[in-house]
């Protein structure tokens, strides 16, 4: 057993997400206080070849990603939360050739959502890409969802 149980939930939930392995998206830090996942540059995320700067697409899918994962931090268990609402203001593009990082905190826990926030950034967290705030639907553990579809409690 790993001694950061947040760390071990946050590198399993990310390991199941087809898209974020084909980003090569990986957990940097995982704690209570919140999530930390790093986007490696890659030329096959550009989204302009003249400048070399990163697709804002890769950059929402970073975002979502800390965001929805970031639950894993304030949960005592792992639930199904998909997200039901996400914003995110760019504040300016990332800077071609380096990787961007995404972090995120989990602000408020109700019995049926999770309120999330968080940024964008490359070299420095002062100077973020963008900030983000999303809310995501607590739909349970894994096995109440089973046992609900088969009409059990």
């Amino acid at each position: 057993m790993s001694d950061n149980p947040v760390l071990e939930r946050a590198q399993r939930f990310l390991s199941a997400l087809r898209h974020c392995q084909v980003l090569g998206l990986s957990v940097h830090q995982a704690k209570p206080e919140g999530l930390t996942l790093r986007l490696p540059y890659s030329t096959q995320i550009i989204g302009n070849p003249e400048s070399g700067v990163i697709h804002g697409g890769a950059i929402t899918t970073l975002m979502d990603t800390t965001c929805g994962i970031s639950t894993v931090c304030v949960l005592p268990e792992f639930e199904i939360c998909p997200t039901l609402d996400l914003r995110i203001d760019y504040m300016r593009p990332a800077a071609p050739h380096k990787d961007v990082y995404g972090f995120a905190e989990c602000y408020r826990v109700t019995e049926n959502v999770i309120f999330t926030r968080g940024y964008a950034y490359q070299d420095n967290p002062d100077e973020p890409i963008a900030h983000v705030v999303g809310a995501f639907m607590r739909m349970g553990k894994p096995t109440d969802l089973k046992a609900g579809a088969k009409g059990g409690a």
